[in-house]
């Protein structure tokens, strides 16, 4: 696919307008292969007895030693063994986080002609969307979306941020200001969970200049949802993410050992997952998870997902601090920019994009 692409190569269908015409069937654009359907194996992701690590962050920064001790291994134990966990106690404000969920669902229940304003293409992604990828006849995923760049500042632009509903971009600039600050605590943890600095990991990413990105997820009901999917299986090919979910709905599943896990999200709590670029500088300590989106014929749902990602043209690569000749680096230096450009062009395609990463041995 040429890098140049500038537009879908079909006409672009709004998943919200096809499931709002009252349709019984869904598309066969839409319909999963039988492996990937989330009824497939009876896999379905229902076992009530699983979730992932729930952390409670209120005394990483306090003067508890222990309490400081224990939390900080909880995290190492999620990122080794998960790669998935939610936190509570976390710094931002619930308040926040309620309005944000709640302009975003004010957003996609707007008039047509207000979202088409903000339609995206290939080139950049950013704006209302309705698919990831561009290869021709794709089976596409139930699910719309926002996209849009809060760093580096060079990339922020609020006229291509909504100004319906009229607090959305106030609300967003907020919201992304206080993620940003709890995705850097985060950081020292992992980084000094790895036996790093505390600000390694950090530095690795570009210091203060990291880059940093919002998808609004909205799945709208769907009449057939064991047929389809609304996000396909992949790894996140950024840094780390900071999910909102939707408080009323499930949705999203984690894979481990080789079953789906439907998480549980607990009140008020952001679910946090390792990137592939994390992996990589890792050196696969800490492991992207394959995970994906199951949708609902009774209810529509609505996620946040912020990606603090490294800056995007610097060389990542296993830490040195993390290879040795017993572990050697597994992966080759790659810029976040080459990375993302590799991933776009194919759309999500579960753990096979960093795996084909790996040097040869």
């Amino acid at each position: 696919m040429d890098k140049l692409h500038q537009d879908w190569p079909e006409p672009i269908v709004r998943v919200q307008s096809l499931s709002e015409s009252g349709i019984n069937k869904i598309p066969d654009r839409y319909i999963k292969p039988l492996p990937d359907r989330p009824s497939s194996c009876g896999d379905g992701g229902d076992d009530d007895d699983v979730n992932i690590p729930i952390i409670d962050l209120s005394g990483l920064f306090g003067d508890d030693a222990n309490l400081h001790a224990s939390i900080m291994d909880q995290v190492s134990v999620a990122c080794r063994e998960w790669g998935f966990f939610q936190v509570i106690n976390h710094g931002v404000s619930p308040e926040l986080m309620d309005s944000a969920r709640q302009a975003w669902r004010e957003f996609f229940h707007s008039p047509m002609e207000v979202k088409q304003a903000y339609a995206n293409s290939p080139k950049t992604y950013e704006g209302y969307g309705s698919r990831l990828g561009v290869d021709k006849g794709a089976i596409l995923d139930w699910g719309d979306y926002y996209f849009l760049h809060y760093k580096p500042l060079p990339l922020k632009d609020y006229k291509k941020w909504p100004a319906t509903p009229p607090n959305c971009r106030e609300v967003i600039d907020e919201y992304g200001k206080q993620v940003v600050g709890l995705s850097g605590r985060l950081m020292k943890v992992l980084s000094l969970n790895l036996g790093l600095g505390d600000h390694d990991l950090q530095n690795a990413f570009g210091g203060e200049n990291i880059g940093a990105c919002l998808r609004v997820n909205f799945y709208p009901k769907c009449p057939q949802p064991d047929l389809t999917l609304g996000l396909s299986p992949h790894s996140d090919p950024g840094g780390m993410t900071i999910l909102l979910p939707d408080d009323q709905v499930v949705g999203l599943q984690v894979r481990r050992d080789g079953k789906w896990i439907t998480v549980k999200p607990a009140p008020h709590a952001f679910i946090v997952n390792i990137g592939d670029q994390i992996q990589v500088l890792s050196n696969a300590t800490y492991k992207s998870v394959e995970h994906r989106v199951i949708v609902n014929s009774a209810k529509e749902r609505i996620s946040l997902a912020f990606f603090y990602n490294p800056k995007s043209d610097i060389p990542i690569e296993p830490m040195k601090e993390l290879v040795t000749p017993q572990n050697p680096a597994l992966y080759p230096a790659m810029t976040f920019d080459e990375y993302r450009l590799f991933i776009r062009m194919r759309g999500p395609r579960g753990k096979c994009q960093v795996e084909a990463l790996k040097s040869p041995r």
